[in-house]
């Protein structure tokens, strides 16, 4: 599995959509059946998320400063070198299990600072994603494969959700 994409920022974000064909689509029912697995999830993966930028900008920070004698068995700063090495293969290993079963699931996570998640799902006959945003009480939007957030529109016949918080859409 690819790595974690990184900001602009240098900060991680969500992973591009899966180019393979959906394995699940997804009803309305089924997908806000999955939430409150999802509220438990996404504050794990943002954290995750989180500290692994944190370590990668302090192996950048060691990296700079010592440059090629960081490699150096005997260097006072190896040590930390290689501990923050293996937090970095820990987390990407998390976020890759975790985002994987996700897609698996036929559930791409597109940002993990707004909790940002969409289910591939059927709308009049067109394969679609709901659109989910972790403050949202339940699925209430949808938009295109190609449309994304800022062409989210409430799903026919359902009710708008009601934000549970006071989030930017990020």
């Amino acid at each position: 599995m690819a790595p974690v994409s990184m900001a602009s920022n240098g900060g991680p974000r969500g992973r591009e959509p899966s180019s393979a064909a959906p394995t699940k689509l997804w009803t309305v029912d089924e997908a806000n059946a999955r939430l409150p697995a999802l509220r438990e999830l996404l504050p794990r993966v943002r954290a995750w998320a989180s500290r692994l930028a944190e370590v990668h900008a302090e192996l950048a920070r060691l990296a700079r400063f010592w440059g090629d004698e960081l490699g150096a068995r005997d260097h006072p700063d190896h040590d930390l070198k290689d501990r923050l090495e293996a937090e970095w293969r820990n987390l990407t290993r998390r976020l890759d299990e975790s985002i994987g079963a996700l897609r698996a699931e036929g559930i791409e996570v597109k940002q993990f600072e707004t909790g940002l998640v969409d289910f591939y799902a059927l709308v009049d006959d067109e394969i679609v994603l709901l659109c989910w945003r972790s403050d949202e009480a339940e699925i209430a939007f949808y938009h295109t494969l190609d449309g994304g957030y800022a062409g989210r529109r409430p799903l026919p016949g359902r009710p708008r959700s009601v934000s549970t918080g006071a989030r930017g859409a990020g």
